[in-house]
């Protein structure tokens, strides 16, 4: 009686609110990087540095995999019971590794690269000669999405009537959406993001059913196959766009020429792949 209660817990609501926190965290540093950089550093060198921030920000999830992989090895209750007396390996289906601890420890490190940033200053000088068509207002200016300027006492006036924050981030957010440039590469981001987590996130189970690889080794295998070579693909990019210094119309060029490319090799995968497994029930009858 007791086994057919299905079993219910909580916890999913502290991963949840968990990765809220995390995310929160984390989402002022691509954007106001970028920012800093296109604004401060000079223009050829813009696309070097934003390759180098996205390639960093790759390697994050390669070490992650291999954290994972080790995680994985150890039994999910370690430290809370006798180790000694599990009958079960990683390799047996029943295996349930401690993905609690990679929590633990990527807290705890992303917790101390935090501390730094307390120490910056709380303004940062712009430097004399600064080019302002590099600005992000300038280049709202220049491409005709902002049409007039508010005098000081209309913004004085149009911030004591609307609350500032609310009213500023919806003017901002009109005008990125009504650039058709920045709204087609953000549909074009999402197609290749979505396709990108789908295949990061079923390739490990396809390696362990395929394959009979365990958890941990499946973990390890593709934070070492797979993200290194996206992270030096996106390094390459912006060292090639720098040495022949592509602007908005050779950038595009050059990006569709690579998906187009990335496209035709991921065809190849229709012509590799493994036999379903015999399961009595599902692939064959039961005689």
């Amino acid at each position: 009686a007791g086994c057919e209660k299905e079993p219910s817990s909580y916890m999913w609501i502290y991963i949840l609110l968990g990765n809220m926190l995390r995310g929160v965290g984390e989402t002022p540093i691509t954007p106001l990087g970028i920012s800093y950089i296109d604004d401060f550093a000079k223009e050829e060198d813009v696309p070097v540095y934003v390759a180098c921030l996205h390639t960093i920000a790759m390697l994050g999830p390669m070490f992650g995999f291999l954290l994972g992989s080790l995680c994985a090895k150890l039994y999910v209750d370690i430290g809370f019971v006798d180790l000694g007396s599990i009958t079960i390996t990683p390799q047996d289906s029943r295996w349930v590794g401690a993905w609690w601890l990679g929590f633990l420890i990527g807290g705890l490190i992303s917790f101390l690269a935090a501390i730094p940033f307390c120490f910056l200053p709380k303004s940062l000088k712009k430097p004399e000669e600064v080019n302002k068509d590099k600005t992000s207002c300038g280049l709202l200016e220049n491409m005709g999405t902002t049409k007039k300027k508010l005098t000081p006492a209309k913004l004085k006036t149009r911030n004591q009537l609307i609350y500032p924050f609310l009213s500023d981030f919806y003017t901002s957010l009109k005008k990125v959406l009504s650039n058709r440039m920045y709204f087609t590469f953000l549909c074009c981001s999402l197609l290749q993001f979505s396709s990108f987590i789908g295949f990061l996130t079923y390739k490990p189970k396809y390696m362990e059913q395929q394959y009979g690889q365990s958890a941990s080794k499946s973990n390890f295998l593709i934070g070492l196959t797979t993200l290194p070579p996206v992270g030096i693909g996106i390094f390459l990019g912006g060292f090639i766009m720098k040495k022949y210094k592509m602007g908005i119309i050779g950038a595009t060029k050059f990006a569709f020429t690579m998906s187009f490319l990335a496209y035709v090799f991921t065809l190849l995968h229709f012509f590799v792949g493994c036999e379903n497994h015999v399961v009595a029930g599902m692939t064959v009858s039961y005689e």
